[in-house]
This record gives structure tokens, C-alpha cells and sequence, in this order.
């Protein structure tokens, strides 16, 4: 495929613009209703600020002198590609820092799992001012880098490799839709850094499973050919694991459950279509052994077609 000069140029331009902004864009996600055509790609680069003072000692929320504050932030590459109409690819690979406010635990910064998602459109039914659409997504991610798991909560993530199964449906009417799905994770058991450890019993053994997970997520709103606006509830369940005792640090293998509710918001420009804007909140109301964090997260990407044709595909329908 040849990418021509023009399209090369602006793709680079929107690029350096992102990465001067530093926003979060969240683009094709394995979890909605939106597709791009064939031959098209999506570059973006994605930024999130996460905070948290209280956290969930089993079911417990406290605070802790001895973290204060923790501050994670997330800048994440990601590039989509339409395989064919109905089928998409989407990579990405996110940098990671974490800091907390007291105590003596250092922070921690690097580059976390490179992910690759393949998300396919499996039937869709269309009728007068409303359709319904069904997809199938699946996602591999693995460590990029020799980052520690065992030291929550300032680890950039839990250093396994992880599959998960999606099942999507998306329904509209109009210009108002709502969007389902529910998904299954396997992870698999990670190595860590002493020779033995305590759950509910000890164990002599520098070989963690972590427990596998269950996430559903609806979303509704506003969708139209240039905006997006949409509510979004996520609920985020592990299937096993063990609390944090009484004043103790976290584990890997510890029980981690979340619910969250939050808006997100895209936006395009007619005058540079290709262009998108993307912002959004997400606040944690319910949890289990996690912070009651705060995300904010927004940024930009950039999609064309790769054969050079210009037009203004309508990318939000289903």
C-alpha cells in the first residue's frame, strides 16, 4: 500500500500535535459500537491522570499516612487499522508513572504491556432510524518491560500476560444509542522477588496465580457524525483472591473489585475532519482492595485512508 506524501505529512503533523498536548484518546475501543473501513488507519496517542487519597482495605475504606496521595499517570501509543469493513486491529503501548505523597516507597516510571486487540463486527440489522449491531473482540497483552509486580500500589501493573474475550452489542435509534458487553480475562501466574509469601496461608514459592477477571460496561448517549456524548458505567470483578490484611500492603493476587461511573465526550471538526478530540472523567464509587480514584483522561487521533481517497466517512456508526 503506498501512503502519499500528503497524507505522510499530516499524519506527522498530528502527531507532533499530540504529543504536545498530552490529552487521552480512547479512539476504537474494545468495548463500543464503532468500527473504521478497510484500509484505513488511526494513530493517536493517549493520556490519563488517576489520584487517589482513600482505598478499600477489603471492604473497609481508610486512608494511609504512609502513601498520602497516589498519582498515576498513563501516556499510551496506539495505532488502528481497518483489516476489512468489519474487521479492525488495533496496538497499543502505554508509559506509566506513579507517585505517592508520604512514606518512603519510591516512585515508579516505565513503559508497562504492549496490547493488541482485534475487534469484528458479526451481524448487523438495520431498520427505518434504528439499528443493532452484535461484535466479537479479543485482546493479548504482555509485559514490554522487567517492571516489579510486587509493590502495590505504586507497580505499573500486575507483569502478566493476559487474554480476554468481549461480546459487544450496540443499538441506536436516531441519533441515541446504548452499548453492552461483558468480557472474561485469564492471567497468568507471575514471578516475583523472595522466595516465599502469605495469603491466607504461607507459601513457599516466588510463583503467584493471580485470579482471573469478569468486566462488564454499558454506555449511552448522544452519537452523531462530528460529536459524541455518552455516560458510562464500568464494573470490574475479580474472580478470587484474598483481601489485604489489617495495615498491611497490597498483593497482586489480592481480591480486586471496582465499579465506576463517568461521561466521555469526542469531538470532530468539519473543517479537518480526520481530526479527533476526545475527553473524559471516570469516578470509582464502589470498590474492594483499589483506591477511590479519580481518571481523567482526553487526547486526539488521527485517521485517513491509507489508498489516499478523501471522505468524510461517517466512523460512529455502528
Amino acid at each position: 500500500m503506498k501512503i502519499s506524501t500528503k497524507h505522510l505529512f499530516q499524519c506527522l503533523l498530528a502527531i507532533a500535535c499530540i504529543l504536545a498536548s498530552v490529552q487521552r484518546s480512547s479512539a476504537q475501543m474494545d468495548n463500543d459500537g464503532i468500527m473504521i473501513p478497510k484500509n484505513y488507519l488511526c494513530p493517536g496517542v493517549m493520556y490519563g491522570n488517576s489520584q487517589w487519597t482513600n482505598y478499600w482495605e477489603g471492604t473497609y475504606k481508610r486512608s494511609n499516612g504512609n502513601i498520602g496521595s497516589l498519582t498515576s499517570n498513563m501516556y499510551s501509543l496506539m495505532v488502528t487499522y481497518g483489516v476489512t469493513n468489519n474487521l479492525i486491529a488495533t496496538v497499543s503501548l502505554p508509559y506509566i508513572t506513579t507517585h505517592s505523597t508520604a512514606g518512603t516507597l519510591h516512585n515508579q516510571r516505565g513503559f508497562q504491556d504492549v496490547a493488541l486487540n482485534l475487534k469484528w463486527k458479526g451481524l448487523k440489522f438495520a431498520s427505518g432510524g434504528s439499528s443493532f449491531a452484535l461484535f466479537a473482540s479479543v485482546t493479548a497483552s504482555t509485559p514490554s518491560s522487567n517492571y516489579q509486580a510486587d509493590y502495590l500500589p505504586l507497580a505499573l501493573g500486575s507483569h502478566s500476560t493476559d487474554f480476554s474475550g468481549r461480546a459487544v452489542f450496540d443499538y441506536t435509534f436516531h441519533k441515541f444509542f446504548f452499548t453492552g458487553s461483558g468480557a472474561y480475562m485469564t492471567r497468568s501466574n507471575i514471578t516475583i522477588d523472595r522466595n516465599s509469601y502469605y495469603t491466607n496461608q504461607l507459601i513457599y514459592s516466588n510463583q503467584v496465580e493471580l485470579p482471573n477477571m469478569s468486566d462488564y460496561n454499558f454506555r449511552t448517549g448522544f452519537r452523531s457524525k462530528y460529536f459524541i456524548a455518552e455516560g458510562v458505567a464500568d464494573i470490574s470483578t475479580s474472580l478470587g483472591g484474598f483481601d489485604i490484611r489489617k495495615n498491611d500492603m497490597p498483593f497482586p493476587s489480592n481480591r480486586m473489585n471496582m465499579t465506576s461511573l463517568g461521561a466521555n465526550f469526542r469531538y470532530r471538526l468539519k473543517s479537518f475532519y480526520n481530526l479527533e478530540f476526545t475527553a473524559g472523567d471516570d469516578y470509582v464509587v464502589a470498590g474492594r482492595n483499589v483506591g477511590q480514584s479519580n481518571m481523567i483522561h482526553g487526547g486526539l487521533s488521527y485517521i485517513f485512508n491509507l489508498k489516499g481517497k478523501e471522505s468524510q466517512v461517517n466512523y460512529y456508526k455502528n
